[in-house]
């Protein structure tokens, strides 16, 4: 699909989002990380992790939100994230639309009950069938003008807690930089 097709505003028909947000969904890189990756001498990769965030997933989990991390990437830095917090990961993911349906039917959850983090260019597929999208405010310009919500906090400082914190406030506006 040609960017100038991927970057175009869609959103759910009229009366297809839904008030009720019951999965949320996460990219890994530059949403859990700041997208940067060290490499050692020897080629194993270690990113960084904001511990917010882990309190931030122990909150939506107490809100009884259900959160799934969705990765491009096959790298065991994610596996063993979200194994740390808790979440099931979905990695080697060439096109995220799909994955997200595949999502959304073994959850029992209608698309339009979902909210979902990304913040670039791969991300987009994903974004044109959820019924919200949120993504931080260092994501790629493409990724911001389809947002539902621009949030305060950048990829990799705090993004979950950010969203866990303001939950209520987020998906009950409709309007997007905080």
């Amino acid at each position: 699909m040609p960017l100038s097709d991927m970057t175009k505003r869609q959103t759910l028909p009229k009366g297809r989002r839904s008030s009720v947000v019951a999965l949320m969904v996460f990219d890994f890189d530059g949403v859990l990380t700041d997208n940067r990756v060290w490499v050692t001498q020897d080629g194993a990769e270690t990113v960084c992790c904001n511990r917010a965030d882990g309190l931030g997933f122990s909150l939506l989990r107490a809100a009884g939100i259900p959160c799934v991390i969705l990765s491009t990437e096959t790298n065991p830095v994610v596996t063993h994230r979200a194994k740390k917090l808790g979440i099931p990961a979905v990695q080697s993911v060439a096109d995220k639309g799909e994955a997200m349906r595949k999502i959304c039917r073994d959850h029992g959850v209608d698309l339009a009950q979902v909210a979902f983090v990304g913040n670039d260019l791969n991300d987009l597929p994903a974004f044109r069938i959820v019924g919200r999208r949120l993504c931080p405010r260092d994501a790629a310009p493409e990724v911001r003008r389809l947002c539902d919500h621009v949030l305060r906090t950048r990829g990799g400082a705090g993004v979950v807690r950010e969203i866990a914190v303001r939950f209520k406030q987020l998906f009950r506006s409709r309007r997007r930089s905080y």
